[in-house]
């Protein structure tokens, strides 16, 4: 039988105003065979929103909050909340297509659930969240379109991006588009900032994919840094501290 569901939601969205589009998401989740993970992890992800803000604004970590991937406007809405509750009033910035998922580039990018125009959420519909959310305009900056259009060539955005990173939140799923946002962070890369990756323990059953693979190649390529485990949030979530290896003790010559 024809999943007529995906179809259906699509209609909605463009029909009906956020807040019902809110309450047919939760209907839809508990429905579900496959309940979405926000259904069950808000609270986890809140926890790291928490802990995170704690952690930088204790730890001295300037820096903006960067997004990448903002379906659904929900991490967004509660990095702002958890860094103004931690005084740590830092510029938010979002990173979307606005269009959904981009086309799969490989096996690499391979996962039963990632389909190529799913997990949309559109600019103007973003924008309304934000307003329904408390987050001022001028606290936050969205740059639309594929990673590989904008962050991919930074020149051509037009806009002064920012240079100092706090906490980067990486929820682009695919490995082609993490292997993008990694290289846009690595010459803003710093000892103290924290990465999470919302779908870090979300890959192929024929081979190592995603956000994880990218993240383990990045590390290879670049050895200047090392990542220490933070916090894991929901069953596909992980976090970490960068940390400068050339600060690490190990490195350090010994005191006589």
């Amino acid at each position: 039988m024809m999943d007529l569901t995906r179809p259906i939601f699509r209609l909605a969205k463009r029909l009906l105003p956020q807040p019902i589009l809110t309450s047919i998401r939760h209907a839809r989740d508990v429905l579900s065979a496959h309940p979405s993970r926000s259904y069950y992890e808000s609270s986890d992800l809140r926890e790291l929103m928490r802990k995170a803000f704690s952690v930088l604004a204790f730890n001295g970590i300037s820096g903006d909050y960067l997004e990448f991937g903002s379906w659904g406007g929900r991490t967004f809405a509660l990095a702002y909340e958890e860094s103004r509750r931690a005084h740590f009033p830092c510029k938010l910035w979002s990173f979307d297509s606005f269009k959904g998922l981009p086309p799969q580039e490989g096996t690499e990018d391979e996962y039963p659930h990632w389909i190529e125009g799913d997990l949309s959420t559109g600019l103007e519909e973003f924008r309304a969240i934000c307003k329904q959310n408390g987050i001022p305009d001028d606290d936050y900056i969205a740059v639309p379109g594929y990673y590989k259009d904008t962050i991919g060539q930074e020149d051509r955005i037009g806009i002064p991006l920012p240079k100092e990173v706090s906490l980067a939140y990486i929820d682009c799923d695919l490995y082609s588009s993490t292997k993008i946002v990694l290289g846009f962070l690595r010459s803003r890369m710093k000892h103290g900032m924290i990465l999470a990756f919302d779908d870090y323990y979300c890959y192929s059953a024929r081979t190592l994919s995603g956000e994880r693979r990218a993240c383990l190649e990045f590390l290879q390529d670049d050895d200047r840094f090392h990542f220490s485990p933070f916090a894991q949030f929901g069953w596909h979530g992980m976090s970490f501290i960068v940390e400068d290896r050339a600060l690490h003790a190990s490195r350090q010559p010994r005191i006589p």
